[in-house]
């Protein structure tokens, strides 16, 4: 990390007076600090089993298209059958919801998330969640 030279325009014993880009290099320091400070948390959740990592490909799927529900349920491995009984779901709903005929309660989302193990914001389409 680069040392940051401030050079004051104008100081007294309560204020520092700083030109903008002096300012604005501040920031960006203090943005820089706090990004880091949360990926080192970050790190550290997934260190202690906090979080998961979801591969890149599970990513790529979803971005391509793929109805979230689904590109989840087929990395966990489970059938439309298992989900449906582990969220206490008929299968044709979740079949529904998969194929995005149907976009579920939230009750039913949420079920849907504690059996897959992620977020309800993670089955949420692009954009909801944001």
């Amino acid at each position: 990390m680069n040392a940051i030279i401030l050079r004051p325009v104008h100081q007294d014993a309560d204020t520092v007076t700083l030109n903008r880009a002096d300012f604005e290099m501040l920031l960006e320091a203090l943005e820089d600090a706090q990004d880091l400070a949360e990926s080192r948390e970050a790190v550290a959740r997934l260190q202690r089993g906090e979080e998961e990592a979801f591969p890149i490909e599970l990513v790529e799927q979803i971005l391509d298209g793929m109805p979230p529900v689904r590109a989840y349920r087929q990395y966990r491995g489970l059938t439309q059958q298992a989900l449906a009984r582990a969220a206490n779901l008929s299968p044709s709903y979740l079949s529904e919801i998969e194929a995005r005929r149907k976009p579920g309660s939230l009750e039913v989302m949420a079920r849907i998330a504690i059996a897959l193990r992620v977020s309800v914001d993670d089955l949420l389409p692009r954009g909801l969640a944001d």
